[in-house]
């Protein structure tokens, strides 16, 4: 996919995780997917299709991280900020790239990310 097509859409998905042993032994037999660790706090997944991870950081049993790409993080965080979304959490690098956490004008969390 180009970075034309690949922007702006929903690229990754995080759900909180209480024993990230245990979560990626179930949906490693389940499932089947694959696993990469960053760490003792945080996995990645992929399914074969879409990509996601599970975070000991993140409060479980609340709804998932949906992460949207965006080729130009500061101009899209300006975006939300001028449409009326709060940022909950400032541009901050990570492996792989940078993001920005954000609460939608109804408070659903979402993330953006770049590299």
């Amino acid at each position: 996919m180009s970075t034309h097509e690949h922007n702006l859409r929903i690229d990754y998905i995080e759900f909180g995780a209480t024993d990230l042993l245990a979560i990626k032994q179930f949906y490693g037999q389940v499932f089947g997917w694959l696993f990469t660790d960053y760490g003792p706090h945080y996995s990645s997944f992929s399914d074969g299709r879409l990509s996601g991870g599970f975070c000991r950081d993140v409060a479980v049993g609340h709804a998932p991280l949906v992460v949207i790409y965006a080729s130009d993080l500061e101009a899209t965080l300006a975006l939300v900020r001028s449409a009326g979304g709060r940022i909950v959490q400032e541009i901050f690098s990570f492996p792989g790239g940078r993001r920005f956490q954000f609460a939608d004008p109804s408070g659903n969390q979402l993330a953006v990310w770049s590299q």
